[in-house]
């Protein structure tokens, strides 16, 4: 087999990973908001695929670099292939939002057109666009000659096309209208029963001669633009991290535009005067037969009222493990305690925080913050907990993509407080996810720790599938804090005593793990290899896994987005399979098992198997060797496999069916689900098991 047919093409790969998401919207058996959700997700998914790998690849074509990618395909080759995929992907979301909405208006949600409305809607829009439209949009003139005005990226616009003038040579003139952020662009409109609503460009439309007093209006188009965001900062060079990253923020606003979508009823010359001004290539012109911005139709997924037309609710359960009346330290300086996100509640991570922050035992916090939100109670801990006197350290990494703007504002907040702040460590980004509390008890210094799959962000520990370990181990605690010092200080890295970390041996250790079970496999020895994560991209560790099928070791893997790896081949990776379940929790988590003679390695880790995450991030990798705990972890894995509703089992040919349920399967089993239904009955036999725990009232005045 030759070299390229081992391995998918990684941005082909991603769109195959964004069609699953779409098949979620087609799913007729999904309540009818809740496909309006997956919708909305695949059109932003798109929206930052273009703003950053096909603008990165556009970069290299433009430089003239023609080196092909593990597929054998160069920056021009992917591009090609990107944008015919795209194409077909828009015509499928654009064709699935019309069967949704149509089901939409039979429900009670209804988007009125302007020839739809009535004479008392009509003199309603009228009174709006008169006292609020008109008073802020500005309409901008394009002077043959000028310098084209700068569009805001992602953000609606509508071109107009007047009639010459005396001044023109007989040429139609151009304006642009930039509808902004200041206006909603769902316009209530209210019904006896249900919800109506009109579009903010369908109102401007009707109204669109009240900008032009007195002018011919040949036509008008709503449109978007998608600017190139792939911009990296040389941070080795950088003498100040925080300016550099300003900068950043601000090129992306003068990024190449990577797509033109505009309403596919727009005219030829409108359309033409658009990709020439903008300078975009007739492939990267999306011509939308439908209402642009399909990811802002994410608002109208959580209407009130509309609750038959979404899924059942699953709040967060709480865990049995944690009593609200006792301390968390004093919970954990017993046993260690697994969370599974966001089936169990995240509240136990803030409260650990928040405690420490009040607790006058506690000397020092020391965290790392990727992503949070934007009013995170974590955040607020941190800083009163160094307003106490607290020795605490933040690292924040300011390279979160498109987080940066929120990343900077709360790093400086946390400066103010007095929270000694790291912006993470130079050529590398720091992902990680540990926080480190040390606290004085009665017999000696204790350091409790928290590792994680997911971010420091309370909601969307609501939404992403992810799992917590909280600690008072010696050894993890030991570790951590050596981790913790040496991308703090200048110290170099130690010899970890349980975790490993990149980008300093966390690939060995992974390449030692496969082919310890492929050494175990050739020998006769018991071997197999289960894990779970979002994107298998690394060459090498694909190839170790290739070897490990060809010497029989079963491998199955559960990779929510892109897999790169080819399985089922014969020969290369007939013992390998690879399926991906996208479901109404996004699947984040990161959970690796080792047969290891019987002996079962688990792991959890912030890491996905690519070459970014091992060799150009800040990761951990973190045994779970409690017991319980791990086998805990090994009965999520297999629910994982076992998924015959939600799960699509990757082929040698890229396509991914969905699993079929084996003969004399009872029922069909929903991974999420079940896993649900887990927490909710710990949930319940803990609160049973505290009614009928019986204390006996001691008599009054009597001691020990």
């Amino acid at each position: 087999m030759t070299e390229p047919t081992r391995f998918f093409n990684r941005e082909l790969s991603w769109l195959e990973f964004n069609q699953r998401v779409l098949e979620e919207a087609r799913d007729e058996t999904i309540p009818l908001l809740e496909r309006l959700k997956f919708l909305a997700i695949t059109a932003s998914n798109l929206d930052e695929f273009f703003m950053v790998r096909v603008g990165g690849l556009q970069v290299l074509r433009d430089r003239g670099i023609v080196a092909p990618d593990p597929t054998g395909l160069s920056p021009d080759d992917q591009l090609t292939a990107i944008r015919q995929r795209a194409h077909e992907m828009v015509a499928q979301q654009h064709a699935c939002f019309s069967q949704i909405e149509a089901k939409l208006a039979d429900a009670g949600v209804r988007r009125i057109r302007g020839a739809e409305l009535t004479e008392r809607r009509s003199k309603v829009v009228a009174q709006v666009f008169e006292s609020e439209i008109f008073s802020v949009l500005t309409p901008m003139a394009i002077v043959p000659g000028s310098p084209f005005p700068l569009l805001v990226n992602q953000t609606l616009h509508v071109c107009v096309e007047l009639a010459p003038d005396a001044t023109s040579e007989g040429l139609s003139r151009f304006a642009i209208i930039p509808l902004g952020k200041a206006l909603p662009r769902f316009l209530t409109l209210g019904a006896d029963r249900g919800y109506s609503f009109i579009l903010l460009e369908d109102v401007i439309g009707r109204f669109i001669g009240r900008f032009f007093p007195g002018e011919d209006i040949v036509a008008h188009a709503v449109f978007r633009i998608t600017r190139n965001a792939d911009f990296s900062l040389r941070d080795d060079l950088a003498a100040d991290l925080l300016a550099g990253m300003e900068g950043i923020l601000s090129a992306r606003k003068h990024g190449q535009c990577v797509r033109l979508e505009i309403d596919a009823a727009a005219g030829e010359s409108l359309v033409s005067f658009l990709t020439t001004a903008l300078d975009v290539a007739p492939e990267d012109l999306f011509q939308v037969p439908g209402p642009l911005d399909l990811a802002s139709f994410m608002q109208l997924a959580d209407l009130k009222g509309f609750e038959p037309l979404k899924y059942e609710p699953w709040p967060p359960q709480s865990s049995p493990d944690f009593d609200p009346s006792v301390s968390i330290f004093e919970t954990l300086a017993r046993q260690d305690v697994l969370l599974l996100h966001p089936y169990q509640s995240f509240d136990p991570v803030v409260r650990m925080v928040e405690e420490a922050a009040a607790d006058p035992d506690v000397l020092a916090i020391k965290q790392i913050l990727y992503r949070t939100s934007r009013h995170s109670p974590i955040v607020a801990a941190l800083a009163r907990a160094a307003q106490r006197g607290k020795s605490v350290t933040a690292i924040v990494e300011l390279k979160a993509r498109f987080d940066e703007a929120r990343n900077i504002e709360w790093a400086r907040n946390l400066e103010e407080n007095g929270v000694q702040v790291i912006y993470g460590v130079k050529g590398l980004k720091t992902h990680a996810k540990v926080c480190i509390i040390v606290r004085r008890e009665p017999h000696g210094i204790v350091r409790y720790v928290h590792f994680g799959t997911g971010n420091y962000n309370e909601l969307t520990a609501r939404l992403y599938s992810d799992v917590s370990l909280l600690s008072a181990n010696e050894e993890l605690g030991a570790d951590a804090v050596s981790f913790f010092n040496a991308i703090t200080g200048y110290s170099q890295p130690q010899r970890y005593r349980k975790i490993e970390a990149a980008p300093t041996g966390m690939r060995q250790r992974l390449l030692e793990l496969v082919e310890g079970e492929t050494q175990r496999k050739r020998h006769g020895q018991q071997a197999f290899i289960q894990a779970k994560f979002n994107s298998l991209v690394d060459p090498e560790l694909i190839q170790a896994l290739y070897a490990a099928s060809q010497a029989g070791v079963p491998v199955r893997l559960n990779v929510r987005g892109v897999s790169c790896l080819r399985p089922g081949v014969p020969g290369l990776s007939e013992n390998i399979t690879v399926t991906s379940i996208i479901d109404r929790f996004l699947e984040h988590a990161r959970i690796l098992r080792f047969c290891h003679g019987g002996d079962d390695l688990v792991f959890i880790s912030s890491a996905d198997w690519m070459p970014r995450n091992l060799d150009r991030r800040i990761e951990l990798l973190v045994p779970v060797d409690d017991p319980p705990l791990k086998q805990r972890l090994i009965q999520v894995l297999e629910v994982y496999f076992d998924d015959n509703l939600k799960a699509r089992v990757l082929q040698p040919d890229g396509k991914y069916p969905r699993a079929k349920v084996p003969r004399g399967a009872k029922r069909r089993r929903r991974s999420q689900e079940i896993l649900y239904e887990d927490a909710v009955n710990r949930h319940q036999e803990a609160q049973q098991s505290q009614r009928t725990a019986f204390e006996p009232h001691r008599a009054p005045g009597k001691d020990e």
